[in-house]
């Protein structure tokens, strides 16, 4: 079996992983070949005491938590750049045992929540087409099968195309802002970019969001003209390195993957991420700061599903997230909300 083959069918073996503990990935010296390390992610939920535990490097299936295939109690479909705050024990991490407080709510089965955060175009197309594929398997993305959303979570343009295919409710609410972008570099690179108009140098190689995200690709690209203006801004995109192997087209794992991998120098990314890997993996990440970034910002909404599968648990939820995401979500690098603005209805209709 190739090594390729194998490694698709470890995907196609594991059910979820995401998020934790450092990696013994090495990284390419300026010049050398790249060493093709990759960073071992840690997981979003303990393993089970018996079942097998494919937790190795890229033989992980990104973005997919909890157990497909078991009865779940509640199914969130999100966009993926706030994975460190929701899966985090503050929010989903707390919310059973939230539930199980509140009377109207104990009662719900809350062993099994599953969470799929991957880019939005991403969450779009998996609703609208009934399927998701990773590798060789294709998990089935309906009301029968049971991997289908009860709560939706991104930027207002992607809820509105799942309104108008009468997924989503007609509105959403508002509840976190993020503070625009950050580098991320290399900790032990003695030639790292330091500043924003670093990378402008010739030679270097950035990453950052593909056109597969045109949400954060976008966002990028207007703070770098803003910032550094339009010749500036032409200069560091002629530094992408649009493609690399193993390459998701997720920003989330694409960036610190190249990094570490040695296939680029430095990565664009947004700011609460960029700080997420330095505190994660401080032996191989750094973040460099972008003065004036914040006013290139970006807001996510939370929207209900119509007819869920998970009615009672879908309301339990947004109860409980919309009464402590303002305040939990700043500790994970996100901007603080006026009252005025947190949990602001906006029409998707």
């Amino acid at each position: 079996m190739t090594r390729r083959a194998a490694r698709s069918v470890a995907r196609a073996l594991l059910a979820a992983v995401l998020l934790a503990g450092p990696s013994s990935a090495t990284l390419a010296a300026p010049g050398e070949a790249p060493q093709h390390g990759t960073l071992v992610w840690p997981q979003a939920s303990a393993p089970r005491p018996g079942v097998p535990n494919l937790n190795g490097a890229t033989d992980s299936v990104p973005d997919v938590v909890g157990r497909i295939g078991a009865p779940t109690g509640l199914v969130i479909f999100t966009e993926g750049n706030h994975f460190p705050a929701l899966l985090s024990p503050d929010i989903l991490g707390a919310f059973p045992a939230w539930a199980k407080r509140d009377p109207r709510f104990a009662g719900l089965a809350l062993d099994n929540i599953v969470v799929v955060s991957l880019p939005q175009p991403m969450i779009v197309g998996s609703i609208a087409h009934g399927a998701l594929t990773l590798g060789n398997m294709t998990l089935a993305v309906s009301r029968r099968s049971g991997l289908f959303p009860d709560v939706l979570m991104g930027g207002l343009a992607p809820l509105r195309e799942l309104a108008k295919i009468h997924v989503a409710r007609d509105e959403a609410q508002l509840f976190a802002r993020n503070r625009g972008m950050a580098l991320l570099i290399r900790r032990d690179d003695a030639n790292a970019v330091l500043s924003l108009a670093g990378l402008e140098r010739p030679g270097l190689r950035l990453v950052l969001a593909s056109p597969a995200e045109p949400g954060a690709r976008g966002l990028y690209l207007r703070a770098l003209a803003g910032l550094l203006g339009t010749d500036g801004a032409r200069l560091v995109i002629a530094n992408e390195v649009a493609d690399f192997p193993g390459r998701l087209g997720i920003q989330h794992r694409d960036v610190p993957d190249a990094l570490v991998a040695g296939y680029a120098d430095a990565g664009l990314i947004f700011r609460h991420l960029a700080l997420y890997y330095s505190r994660t993996f401080p032996q191989f990440f750094a973040t460099v700061e972008v003065p004036g970034a914040e006013q290139y910002a970006s807001t996510i909404a939370i929207a209900k599903v119509r007819n869920p599968l998970h009615a009672k648990a879908q309301a339990a939820f947004l109860e409980f997230f919309l009464a402590r995401a303002r305040e939990v979500y700043p500790r994970y690098g996100f901007a603080a909300m006026d009252r005025e603005d947190y949990g602001k209805h906006e029409p998707l209709r």
